[in-house]
């Protein structure tokens, strides 16, 4: 579940970012527990791989993730 302000930004992702971005939801998916917690708000998670920060809160037995903020950085091309 996305709230603003990661509504806003998962609507401008390109296709290869969603994609990306959906992959990283489902690691946070399979154990959201194990997220570091945010640096200043304690209830929330802070997830941060390969370019892509998501921060959530999990409902209390991690079946729900509420998706506060996402960043996906533009893929790096190989040549």
């Amino acid at each position: 579940m996305f709230i603003e302000p990661a509504e806003t930004q998962s609507t401008v992702l390109t296709v290869d970012q969603s994609a990306r971005l959906d992959a990283a939801l489902g690691v946070i998916a399979q154990a959201p527990a194990d997220v570091k917690q945010h640096a200043t708000a304690l209830a929330l998670r802070d997830h941060q791989h390969d370019g892509i920060r998501v921060i959530f809160h999990a409902t209390a037995l991690g079946s729900i993730l509420i998706v506060t903020y996402v960043e996906v950085d533009e893929a790096v091309e190989s040549a």
